[in-house]
Protein backbone atom coordinates (compact mmCIF):
# COMPACT_ATOMS: atom_id res chain seq x y z
CA UNK A 1 0.00 0.00 0.00
CA UNK A 2 1.18 3.70 -0.58
CA UNK A 3 0.74 5.50 2.94
CA UNK A 4 -0.56 9.24 4.21
CA UNK A 5 0.12 10.22 7.45
CA UNK A 6 -1.84 12.99 9.09
CA UNK A 7 -0.60 14.30 12.23
CA UNK A 8 3.35 14.06 12.48
CA UNK A 9 3.98 13.99 16.14
CA UNK A 10 4.78 11.23 18.15
CA UNK A 11 2.03 8.11 17.46
CA UNK A 12 2.90 9.07 14.25
CA UNK A 13 5.79 8.54 14.37
CA UNK A 14 5.06 5.48 16.15
CA UNK A 15 3.07 4.39 12.96
CA UNK A 16 5.75 5.47 10.45
CA UNK A 17 8.43 3.27 12.24
CA UNK A 18 6.12 0.22 11.87
CA UNK A 19 5.51 0.42 8.59
CA UNK A 20 9.10 0.77 7.59
CA UNK A 21 9.87 -2.30 9.95
CA UNK A 22 7.22 -3.99 8.02
CA UNK A 23 9.08 -3.59 4.92
CA UNK A 24 6.21 -3.91 2.11
CA UNK A 25 4.25 -0.37 2.58
CA UNK A 26 5.36 3.18 1.05
CA UNK A 27 4.83 6.27 3.06
CA UNK A 28 4.22 8.78 0.46
CA UNK A 29 2.86 11.98 2.32
CA UNK A 30 2.67 13.46 5.20
CA UNK A 31 0.38 17.03 6.72
CA UNK A 32 0.62 18.20 10.15
CA UNK A 33 -1.08 21.44 11.19
CA UNK A 34 2.75 22.50 12.39
CA UNK A 35 4.78 23.11 9.00
CA UNK A 36 8.06 22.57 10.68
CA UNK A 37 7.11 19.18 12.11
CA UNK A 38 5.33 17.95 8.56
CA UNK A 39 8.80 18.93 6.74
CA UNK A 40 10.87 16.79 9.26
CA UNK A 41 8.71 14.09 9.41
CA UNK A 42 8.97 14.62 5.44
CA UNK A 43 12.65 14.34 5.64
CA UNK A 44 12.99 11.35 7.48
CA UNK A 45 10.44 8.62 5.85
CA UNK A 46 11.62 9.98 2.64
CA UNK A 47 7.87 11.24 1.58
CA UNK A 48 6.26 14.31 0.31
CA UNK A 49 4.82 17.15 3.04
CA UNK A 50 1.71 18.58 1.76
CA UNK A 51 0.30 22.30 3.24
CA UNK A 52 -3.11 21.19 3.72
CA UNK A 53 -5.06 17.89 4.34
CA UNK A 54 -7.10 19.01 1.08
CA UNK A 55 -4.34 18.74 -0.56
CA UNK A 56 -2.92 16.12 0.23
CA UNK A 57 -6.16 14.34 -0.14
CA UNK A 58 -6.17 15.44 -3.91
CA UNK A 59 -3.02 15.19 -4.88
CA UNK A 60 -1.23 12.41 -3.54
CA UNK A 61 -1.33 8.40 -4.65
CA UNK A 62 -1.82 6.87 -0.78
CA UNK A 63 -4.32 4.25 -0.64
CA UNK A 64 -4.58 4.08 2.81
CA UNK A 65 -4.42 7.19 5.51
CA UNK A 66 -3.00 7.09 9.18
CA UNK A 67 -4.80 9.70 11.32
CA UNK A 68 -3.27 10.66 14.79
CA UNK A 69 -4.08 14.15 15.19
CA UNK A 70 -5.87 16.71 18.06
CA UNK A 71 -9.06 14.82 19.00
CA UNK A 72 -11.24 17.94 17.66
CA UNK A 73 -10.00 17.38 13.84
CA UNK A 74 -10.36 13.81 13.50
CA UNK A 75 -14.07 13.51 12.52
CA UNK A 76 -13.58 15.89 10.14
CA UNK A 77 -10.61 14.29 8.66
CA UNK A 78 -12.11 10.79 8.91
CA UNK A 79 -14.75 12.04 6.97
CA UNK A 80 -12.57 13.69 4.51
CA UNK A 81 -10.30 10.56 3.89
CA UNK A 82 -13.32 8.16 3.48
CA UNK A 83 -15.07 10.45 0.70
CA UNK A 84 -11.55 10.52 -0.87
CA UNK A 85 -12.34 6.42 -1.20
CA UNK A 86 -9.47 5.60 1.18
CA UNK A 87 -9.11 3.10 3.95
CA UNK A 88 -8.11 4.76 7.34
CA UNK A 89 -6.88 4.12 10.22
CA UNK A 90 -7.68 6.97 13.18
CA UNK A 91 -6.09 6.87 16.27
CA UNK A 92 -8.09 6.51 19.51
CA UNK A 93 -10.43 8.37 20.57
CA UNK A 94 -12.93 8.36 17.33
CA UNK A 95 -13.85 11.81 17.51
CA UNK A 96 -14.85 13.93 21.53
CA UNK A 97 -17.61 11.86 21.57
CA UNK A 98 -20.31 9.39 20.13
CA UNK A 99 -21.63 12.23 18.25
CA UNK A 100 -18.63 12.70 16.19
CA UNK A 101 -18.37 8.83 15.98
CA UNK A 102 -22.17 8.76 15.13
CA UNK A 103 -21.18 10.99 12.07
CA UNK A 104 -18.73 9.24 10.71
CA UNK A 105 -21.34 5.94 11.28
CA UNK A 106 -24.10 7.30 9.40
CA UNK A 107 -21.67 8.57 6.00
CA UNK A 108 -20.31 4.98 5.93
CA UNK A 109 -23.96 3.57 6.17
CA UNK A 110 -25.13 5.80 3.19
CA UNK A 111 -22.36 5.25 0.75
CA UNK A 112 -22.29 2.63 -1.87
CA UNK A 113 -21.58 -0.67 -0.87
CA UNK A 114 -17.45 -0.93 -1.61
CA UNK A 115 -14.96 -1.91 0.35
CA UNK A 116 -13.60 0.77 2.97
CA UNK A 117 -11.60 -0.83 5.96
CA UNK A 118 -11.91 1.97 9.26
CA UNK A 119 -10.08 1.10 11.81
CA UNK A 120 -9.76 2.47 15.66
CA UNK A 121 -6.30 2.48 17.13
CA UNK A 122 -6.18 0.73 20.37
CA UNK A 123 -3.01 -0.18 20.26
CA UNK A 124 -3.04 -1.86 23.84
CA UNK A 125 -5.10 -4.73 22.50
CA UNK A 126 -1.63 -6.03 19.93
CA UNK A 127 0.55 -5.53 23.07
CA UNK A 128 1.99 -9.18 23.49
CA UNK A 129 0.95 -9.83 27.09
CA UNK A 130 -2.38 -8.88 26.08
CA UNK A 131 -2.82 -10.76 22.93
CA UNK A 132 -1.85 -13.60 25.10
CA UNK A 133 -4.13 -12.81 27.52
CA UNK A 134 -6.95 -13.43 24.94
CA UNK A 135 -5.75 -16.38 23.85
CA UNK A 136 -5.63 -17.40 27.36
CA UNK A 137 -9.38 -16.60 27.85
CA UNK A 138 -10.35 -18.18 24.62
CA UNK A 139 -9.04 -21.44 25.78
CA UNK A 140 -11.19 -20.80 29.19
CA UNK A 141 -7.80 -21.20 31.08
CA UNK A 142 -9.53 -19.06 34.02
CA UNK A 143 -13.35 -20.65 33.44
CA UNK A 144 -15.91 -17.95 33.00
CA UNK A 145 -14.91 -14.63 33.49
CA UNK A 146 -16.11 -13.05 37.31
CA UNK A 147 -14.86 -9.71 37.36
CA UNK A 148 -11.89 -7.08 35.92
CA UNK A 149 -9.93 -4.43 37.81
CA UNK A 150 -7.37 -2.57 36.11
CA UNK A 151 -5.33 0.89 36.43
CA UNK A 152 -3.46 3.22 34.07
CA UNK A 153 -1.81 6.38 34.87
CA UNK A 154 0.92 8.56 34.69
CA UNK A 155 1.34 11.78 36.78
CA UNK A 156 1.33 14.31 34.18
CA UNK A 157 4.30 16.51 33.51
CA UNK A 158 5.35 20.13 34.01
CA UNK A 159 2.82 22.76 31.88
CA UNK A 160 0.34 20.25 31.66
CA UNK A 161 -2.67 21.82 32.36
CA UNK A 162 -1.35 24.22 29.24
CA UNK A 163 -1.62 21.15 27.26
CA UNK A 164 -3.99 20.49 24.26
CA UNK A 165 -5.50 17.09 26.55
CA UNK A 166 -6.42 20.16 28.84
CA UNK A 167 -8.84 21.58 26.91
CA UNK A 168 -12.71 20.47 26.70
CA UNK A 169 -12.65 21.99 23.26
CA UNK A 170 -10.09 20.37 21.71
CA UNK A 171 -9.96 17.01 23.68
CA UNK A 172 -13.45 16.50 24.58
CA UNK A 173 -12.61 15.52 27.66
CA UNK A 174 -9.86 14.58 30.33
CA UNK A 175 -7.80 11.59 31.67
CA UNK A 176 -10.85 9.24 30.95
CA UNK A 177 -10.87 9.70 27.37
CA UNK A 178 -6.89 9.62 27.00
CA UNK A 179 -6.01 6.50 29.00
CA UNK A 180 -9.59 5.49 29.88
CA UNK A 181 -10.89 4.48 26.97
CA UNK A 182 -8.27 2.02 26.28
CA UNK A 183 -9.46 0.55 29.48
CA UNK A 184 -12.83 0.58 27.84
CA UNK A 185 -12.08 -1.01 25.06
CA UNK A 186 -10.32 -3.77 26.59
CA UNK A 187 -13.00 -4.43 29.20
CA UNK A 188 -15.62 -5.04 26.03
CA UNK A 189 -13.04 -7.15 24.40
CA UNK A 190 -12.31 -9.44 26.91
CA UNK A 191 -16.02 -9.11 28.50
CA UNK A 192 -18.13 -7.95 25.97
CA UNK A 193 -20.57 -4.98 25.84
CA UNK A 194 -20.70 -2.49 28.99
CA UNK A 195 -24.80 -2.47 29.91
CA UNK A 196 -24.07 -0.29 33.35
CA UNK A 197 -22.02 2.53 34.62
CA UNK A 198 -21.12 4.52 37.49
CA UNK A 199 -18.54 6.66 38.43
CA UNK A 200 -16.73 9.47 40.48
CA UNK A 201 -14.48 12.20 38.48
CA UNK A 202 -12.12 14.81 40.10
CA UNK A 203 -10.41 17.31 39.59
CA UNK A 204 -7.72 17.02 42.14
CA UNK A 205 -4.46 18.43 41.12
CA UNK A 206 -3.93 20.36 37.50
CA UNK A 207 -6.13 23.37 36.92
CA UNK A 208 -7.94 22.23 33.44
CA UNK A 209 -11.49 22.00 33.11
CA UNK A 210 -11.35 18.27 32.18
CA UNK A 211 -10.90 15.26 34.95
CA UNK A 212 -7.59 14.40 36.08
CA UNK A 213 -8.57 11.43 37.70
CA UNK A 214 -11.57 8.92 37.60
CA UNK A 215 -12.74 6.00 39.48
CA UNK A 216 -15.26 4.02 37.51
CA UNK A 217 -17.77 1.01 37.56
CA UNK A 218 -19.03 -1.05 34.83
CA UNK A 219 -21.02 -4.23 34.50
CA UNK A 220 -21.08 -6.10 31.08
CA UNK A 221 -24.04 -7.92 29.16
CA UNK A 222 -22.21 -10.79 30.55
CA UNK A 223 -22.26 -10.20 34.43
CA UNK A 224 -19.02 -9.49 34.26
CA UNK A 225 -18.09 -6.28 36.94
CA UNK A 226 -15.44 -4.20 36.12
CA UNK A 227 -13.76 -1.45 37.98
CA UNK A 228 -10.75 0.59 36.85
CA UNK A 229 -8.99 4.22 37.96
CA UNK A 230 -7.28 5.91 35.78
CA UNK A 231 -5.13 9.19 36.51
CA UNK A 232 -2.97 11.89 36.13
CA UNK A 233 -2.35 12.34 39.47
CA UNK A 234 -0.52 8.74 40.40
CA UNK A 235 2.52 10.13 39.93
CA UNK A 236 4.57 7.01 38.30
CA UNK A 237 3.50 5.47 34.80
CA UNK A 238 1.80 2.49 35.82
CA UNK A 239 -0.31 -0.32 34.26
CA UNK A 240 -2.13 -2.89 35.98
CA UNK A 241 -5.14 -5.25 34.00
CA UNK A 242 -6.27 -8.17 36.16
CA UNK A 243 -9.14 -10.34 35.14
CA UNK A 244 -10.27 -13.37 37.97
CA UNK A 245 -12.13 -16.24 36.28
CA UNK A 246 -13.55 -19.12 38.42
CA UNK A 247 -10.36 -21.14 38.14
CA UNK A 248 -7.59 -18.69 38.61
CA UNK A 249 -6.67 -15.04 37.64
CA UNK A 250 -4.69 -13.30 35.04
CA UNK A 251 -2.43 -10.66 35.75
CA UNK A 252 -1.14 -8.11 33.18
CA UNK A 253 1.64 -5.25 34.44
CA UNK A 254 3.62 -2.65 33.00
CA UNK A 255 4.09 -1.80 29.16
CA UNK A 256 7.62 -2.04 28.86
CA UNK A 257 9.88 1.76 28.93
CA UNK A 258 8.69 3.75 31.56
CA UNK A 259 5.57 1.79 32.56
CA UNK A 260 7.71 -1.29 33.34
CA UNK A 261 8.47 -4.82 32.43
CA UNK A 262 5.22 -6.21 30.55
CA UNK A 263 4.98 -9.13 32.61
CA UNK A 264 1.95 -11.82 32.77
CA UNK A 265 0.93 -13.96 35.55
CA UNK A 266 -1.49 -16.47 35.52
CA UNK A 267 -2.43 -18.28 38.66
CA UNK A 268 -4.62 -21.54 38.43
CA UNK A 269 -6.66 -21.53 41.66
CA UNK A 270 -5.72 -24.72 44.19
CA UNK A 271 -9.14 -26.31 44.32
CA UNK A 272 -8.17 -27.63 47.68
CA UNK A 273 -7.27 -24.05 48.89
CA UNK A 274 -3.95 -22.33 50.10
CA UNK A 275 -1.88 -20.99 47.28
CA UNK A 276 -2.55 -21.13 43.62
CA UNK A 277 -0.12 -22.23 40.61
CA UNK A 278 1.37 -19.18 39.59
CA UNK A 279 3.39 -18.89 36.08
CA UNK A 280 5.10 -16.00 34.74
CA UNK A 281 6.39 -14.59 31.42
CA UNK A 282 8.05 -11.62 30.99
CA UNK A 283 7.68 -9.81 27.63
CA UNK A 284 11.03 -8.31 26.34
CA UNK A 285 9.54 -5.98 23.04
CA UNK A 286 6.46 -4.84 23.95
CA UNK A 287 7.07 -2.37 21.29
CA UNK A 288 6.14 -4.68 18.78
CA UNK A 289 2.44 -4.21 19.39
CA UNK A 290 2.69 -1.37 16.90
CA UNK A 291 4.50 -3.82 13.70
CA UNK A 292 1.48 -6.61 14.92
CA UNK A 293 -1.55 -3.68 14.80
CA UNK A 294 -0.57 -2.66 11.25
CA UNK A 295 -0.08 -6.01 9.99
CA UNK A 296 -3.12 -7.01 11.04
CA UNK A 297 -5.11 -3.85 9.52
CA UNK A 298 -2.99 -4.69 6.10
CA UNK A 299 -4.54 -8.36 6.21
CA UNK A 300 -7.52 -7.35 6.71
CA UNK A 301 -7.54 -4.91 3.64
CA UNK A 302 -6.25 -7.44 1.79
CA UNK A 303 -9.16 -10.28 2.73
CA UNK A 304 -11.86 -7.35 2.63
CA UNK A 305 -12.63 -7.72 5.88
CA UNK A 306 -13.33 -4.89 8.18
CA UNK A 307 -9.98 -5.07 11.07
CA UNK A 308 -9.73 -5.66 14.35
CA UNK A 309 -10.67 -2.54 16.97
CA UNK A 310 -13.09 -1.23 14.23
CA UNK A 311 -15.14 1.84 13.45
CA UNK A 312 -17.52 0.03 15.51
CA UNK A 313 -15.79 -0.24 18.57
CA UNK A 314 -14.52 2.80 18.41
CA UNK A 315 -18.09 4.21 18.50
CA UNK A 316 -18.89 1.66 21.24
CA UNK A 317 -16.20 3.31 23.84
CA UNK A 318 -17.60 6.41 23.00
CA UNK A 319 -20.67 5.54 23.78
CA UNK A 320 -19.64 4.15 27.40
CA UNK A 321 -17.46 7.13 28.04
CA UNK A 322 -20.49 9.42 27.11
CA UNK A 323 -22.61 7.57 29.85
CA UNK A 324 -19.55 7.53 32.60
CA UNK A 325 -19.61 11.31 32.17
CA UNK A 326 -23.57 11.24 32.98
CA UNK A 327 -23.46 9.33 35.69
CA UNK A 328 -21.00 11.12 37.35
CA UNK A 329 -22.93 14.65 36.92
CA UNK A 330 -25.64 12.76 37.87
CA UNK A 331 -24.21 10.91 40.89
CA UNK A 332 -26.15 7.81 39.59
CA UNK A 333 -25.66 4.74 37.39
CA UNK A 334 -26.89 4.89 33.92
CA UNK A 335 -27.90 2.00 31.28
CA UNK A 336 -26.64 1.97 27.50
Amino acid sequence: MKVAIIGCGLIGKKRAEAIKALGEDEIVACCDILPEASSAFSSQYLCKSYPTVDQLLQESEADSVVISVVNKFAKNYVLQTLESKRHVLAEKPLGRNSRESSEILEFIRKQPPSFLALKTGFNLRFHPAIQKTKHLLTEGIIGSLLFIRAQYGHGGRPGMEKEWRASKDLCGGGELLDQGVHIIDLARWFAGDISRVSAVLKTYFWKMDVEDTAFVQMETNRRVDIQFQVGWTIWKNTFSFELFGENGYIRISGLGGSYGEETLEVGIRNPKGGAPAVQKEIFQNPESCWLAEWNEYKLAIQSGRQPEASLNDGHEANRVVEAIYQAAHFKRPVDL
